[in-house]
């Protein structure tokens, strides 16, 4: 992006089972950033989710800013590496439980990007583009040390019949959970996810359903999520602005990435 940031995607595939749930995968302990943490799929932006030819391949182009097709593209396309779930119609519908027929090419597909676009025209599909909302924009501050990813977060309700599966590499498990449970898990030491994670999961959980967390996605203003390190009696926490509609707006450094 020229700016020290690196582009990347992560979707939120939510269901209702019959309460809110949303997919979540654990990463692989040797990966370099939040390795061993709970995270929705996602990685980032390849040149190959640029690619002019994909306007042949999308269904909901004429919903979706410029700016953001190939981050929706590789939202559907990690999804599908890492999880197993593909967001794709054929003839007008979306893929069911045939997807797990496509199970085999994830890994090439993983090693080798380009071989998404090349898969998804030799089937005949089109990407459901239109199934994704915006749901958050995060950017860490310039002088953070980790990696800077600046990161779209999508929502968007999982085909009915596809089952998740972790590709076993970067993921090495998955779950279905509703954000309180995953919450409790942090919480409790059982699971671990860092600043970013904790935070969407809270908003997701404002939402009571599937279609609510859709709607409330829609509807509300988004803007890009900084967050600054701030002490107040010797103490450093790292914050978020109030309003952004976040119900958790800060947490103990020394906590918020800690894995």
């Amino acid at each position: 992006m020229g700016d020290g940031y690196i582009p990347a995607s992560t979707v939120l595939l939510l269901r209702d089972s019959p309460a809110l749930e949303v997919l979540m995968v654990e990463r692989h302990a040797d990966i370099a950033f939040a390795g061993g943490a709970m995270v929705f799929p996602g990685g980032r932006l390849e040149q190959s989710d640029k690619d002019a030819a994909w306007t042949e391949h999308c269904d909901g182009l004429g919903a979706v800013p410029a700016e953001e097709l190939g981050f929706r593209i590789a939202a559907i396309r990690e999804a599908f590496e890492e999880a197993g779930v593909l967001l794709a119609r054929r003839d007008g519908a979306l893929l069911g439980d045939e997807a797990g027929d496509y199970d085999g090419l994830r890994k090439e597909i993983e090693a080798e990007d380009r071989k998404f676009i090349d898969f998804i025209r030799a089937e005949k599909l089109k990407l459901a583009l239109d199934q994704l909302r915006l749901f958050a924009r995060w950017r860490p501050p310039l002088a953070a040390t980790h990696k800077r990813f600046d990161t779209r977060f999508f929502a968007a309700k999982a085909p009915l019949r596809q089952k998740a599966r972790a590709d076993g590499s970067e993921a090495t498990d998955l779950v279905w959970t509703t954000p309180a449970d995953v919450l409790a898990d942090r919480e409790a030491g059982k699971r671990k996810m860092i600043f970013p994670t904790s935070r969407n999961v809270e908003l997701l959980g404002v939402s009571a359903s599937s279609a609510e967390a859709l709607q409330f996605a829609e509807t509300r203003a988004i803007r890009p999520v900084t967050p600054e390190v701030v002490r107040r009696d010797g103490v450093a926490y790292l914050t978020i602005p109030e309003d952004l509609g976040y119900p958790v707006t800060e947490e103990l450094l020394e906590t918020a990435f800690r894995i």
